[in-house]
């Protein structure tokens, strides 16, 4: 697996260390950002869990979920609003902050405020996109590219999406696995693809609450099965990753969006303790 070791995050944050021998580290937040109130109590909470379980966190909220099933799907509070409430977290809370990005247009207003900036899994290959990311935040102090691997896309074929943010000058990259679309309406996760990733060169992170989705599983929206969401990231913790990628909200059953699969926040510590635990033995046992 590759050795590489990026760090999120600058001197006015808390730093976060991802690499595949190093202790998992965890991104989460709520899927959507639904507004100022729930997204600083979610952080807020998230941090403490980080803290207790001795984990690196970085916080994430989508201004924008682009990509409904939907034209009526919640789409969060947009641009200006969630980047003004992201730049609030990360202010008052001292934590790494990341969000996803759609178009070009976006990128140069989302990577003054984040400290990493996500490329939805949708548009891994879309080059312009991944170019403008890479500039943009070879700019900043801390400033990392996280790569949803395409439903579509074969682990190895992270390389050559990778490449396109390194040309456009930021070596700092996480590589995330969020399965692969299996027949229509669900996804499976081949988990000897977080090897193959991880031998690109780039810390790999897990996506446990996306690969358990079933797009448009709901007819109007994707639902999910959140039973399947321990087994896969024990699953994912026992080959080796460098962090979780877990979306929790206060009341999934009134969320935004992703309803199925967000971790209920009250359930997240308890849900995360054991990951932190057999993290820790399997990197002990390979050294």
């Amino acid at each position: 697996m590759g050795n590489r070791v990026v760090n999120v995050g600058d001197k006015a944050v808390q730093q976060v260390a991802f690499g595949q021998g190093l202790p998992m580290a965890l991104i989460a937040g709520t899927c959507a950002i639904e507004g100022r109130e729930i997204t600083l109590r979610t952080a807020e909470t998230v941090q403490k869990i980080g803290k207790k379980l001795g984990i690196g966190v970085v916080y994430k909220g989508s201004f924008d979920k682009a990509n409904r099933t939907s034209a009526h799907g919640e789409r969060g509070v947009g641009l200006e609003a969630g980047l003004a409430i992201l730049a609030e977290v990360r202010k008052n809370l001292g934590i790494p902050v990341l969000t996803d990005v759609h178009e070009c247009v976006q990128v140069t207003a989302v990577c003054a405020v984040v400290d990493v900036v996500q490329i939805p899994a949708f548009l891994a290959r879309q080059t312009d996109l991944l170019l403008a990311c890479g500039q943009a935040m070879a700019k900043r102090e801390g400033g990392v590219v996280n790569i949803k691997k395409g439903q579509f896309m074969a682990p190895a074929d992270m390389g050559p999406a990778a490449g396109k943010v390194l040309a456009g000058g930021c070596e700092n990259v996480l590589l995330t696995e969020r399965g692969t679309t299996f027949g229509y309406g669900d996804l499976v996760v081949d988990m000897r693809g977080l090897p193959v990733m991880a031998a690109v060169g780039h810390p790999v992170i897990f996506d446990v609450t996306h690969s358990i989705m079933q797009p448009s599983g709901k007819g109007d929206r994707s639902g999910g099965k959140r039973e399947f969401a321990a087994p896969l990231a024990r699953a994912a913790v026992a080959v080796g990753v460098a962090g979780l990628f877990v979306e929790t909200h206060p009341e999934p059953a009134k969320a935004f969006s992703d309803r199925e699969t967000q971790i209920p926040l009250d359930e997240l510590e308890d849900f995360l303790r054991p990951l932190v635990a057999l993290d820790k033995l399997v990197k002990a046992e390979r050294g």
